[in-house]
């Protein structure tokens, strides 16, 4: 490759050359956002029963606050999408971190339910903008052969970091009071951005795709391909997807290859999304009302996120089979599961059991979708359908969050409950069959 005059496809050399020490500190920064993402998300939902107790709020009450974050998160994957796709992926990155962070630990000097309120939905913005470019900055880093099992990995972070912050509440809780989780949720964050933003490359096929200069392009590929790339004076890259030349983000997603596929994904995210924020939101209150005591109800709730680390697992299998039927299978073994839940009340070892089988295979399964989605469109769409599937599927998280509130209002059995958010994932599975089979008849 050394002196030649012809173009070298960036993405050959991420083909050939083996995985480097350059592209695992990029898994590493995109692996700890997401951890973070997820650790910010979720630690509303474990201090919610402190909420209740010190500031007199009842169950319906605490909903506004429970779903603050997740209208933050839709509009910050809303417009993350096409600044990413306009003027790069680490750029938006670095300010959504930013921003996450001074809002969670903004939240953590809240003193009323409003103001708790405002501040989560700001934390919402940079959350919501942060994760679906991590997954396409990775992705874009990745060997084909990889894509979706590193991933499925990098973003195993998100279920990980909501365990994590399960864990974390269960002992600083009680030790130090629900403020210190916002605290450790903001100041983590902040430390983070310093790393970003001296070692976070840009994406290189984005800057082939935009005309980034030769050297600034080839700084970054010797990084991972070494000498191989001294010399080359010029870069491209080859599309596996249509992509019309000119079209902005957003025309790519809505384009005639891609609006069902699209649709489908918006409707599989937005179901799994009302499963995991109905539950990590208000499986502690709905274990501590089928009495559990409220530790060992953070502590088995806890266990619901941390199952996700199945989606290696997943990614390494989409690689080599039809990847939309492998997360089909994994919704619908969800919805068997989350049923289950349902029947394990008074039983507390079997309650444990099922909550973390069901979070292995939910959790598996929605982890899987952005690896989904980023191999599904081109370049010059990518940032904007993964964050487009995002925020329309966080929609379906603030559904979740108050569809439990609602059910608890008509007096539903607990068993009745995981009934009802049983239905969602067959609804995902279904979408999932219908674009593998709009896809396969587009290719023939």
């Amino acid at each position: 490759m050394a002196g030649s005059n012809a173009p070298t496809n960036v993405q050959t050399v991420l083909n050939e050359h083996p995985f480097s020490g350059f592209q695992w500190l990029i898994f590493g920064l995109c692996f700890f956002i997401v951890l973070l993402d997820g650790f910010d998300t979720a630690a509303i939902g474990y201090i919610a029963p402190s909420l209740m107790a010190e500031w007199g709020v009842a169950k319906p009450q605490l909903a506004p606050v429970l779903s603050a974050a997740l209208f933050g998160l839709a509009g910050g994957a809303v417009f993350a999408g096409p600044m990413a796709d306009r003027w790069g992926r680490k750029a938006v990155l670095v300010t959504s971190v930013l921003v996450f962070a001074v809002a969670c630990l903004a939240s953590g000097y809240a003193h009323d339910i409003d103001s708790l309120t405002m501040l989560r939905f700001i934390t919402g913005l940079g959350l919501g903008a942060a994760m679906p470019n991590a997954v396409t900055l990775m992705s874009e880093y990745c060997p084909d052969a990889r894509r979706a099992m590193l991933t499925n990995a990098m973003f195993c972070g998100f279920p990980l970091g909501a365990s994590l912050g399960g864990f974390l509440a269960a002992w600083m809780i009680p030790q130090f009071g629900w403020r210190s989780v916002l605290y450790l949720g903001g100041v983590v964050p902040l430390l983070l951005v310093v790393l970003l933003v001296l070692l976070l490359p840009e994406s290189v096929r984005y800057m082939v795709a935009r005309g980034y200069s030769v050297e600034r392009i080839r700084n970054v590929l010797s990084r991972i391909a070494g000498d191989a790339v001294n010399g080359v004076q010029a870069f491209t890259m080859t599309e596996n997807k249509p992509a019309a030349q000119g079209k902005s983000g957003i025309a790519i997603v809505l384009s005639r290859p891609y609006w069902l596929g699209s649709l489908m994904l918006w409707t599989t995210y937005f179901m799994g999304l009302v499963i995991f924020y109905a539950l990590i939101n208000w499986m502690p209150v709905l274990f501590k009302d089928a009495g559990l005591d409220p530790k060992t109800a953070t502590l088995v709730s806890a266990l619901f996120p941390l199952g996700g680390v199945g989606a290696v697992a997943f990614g390494w299998l989409m690689d080599r089979f039809e990847a939309n039927r492998v997360i089909a299978a994994g919704y619908a073994l969800t919805a068997v599961s989350i049923w289950w839940i349902g029947q394990a009340a008074g039983n507390l070892g079997g309650l444990v059991v099922a909550v973390f089988v069901a979070g292995t295979l939910m959790n598996t399964a929605q982890s899987s979708l952005p690896a989904l989605a980023a191999a599904f469109y081109p370049t010059a769409g990518r940032a904007t359908g993964v964050a487009w599937m995002m925020a329309i599927g966080r929609f379906g998280g603030i559904a979740g969050s108050f569809m439990v509130a609602q059910l608890a209002a008509l007096q539903l059995s607990f068993s009745q409950i995981f009934t009802a958010l049983a239905v969602p994932g067959l609804i995902a599975m279904t979408a999932l069959i219908v674009k593998q089979v709009a896809s396969a008849k587009a290719e023939q």
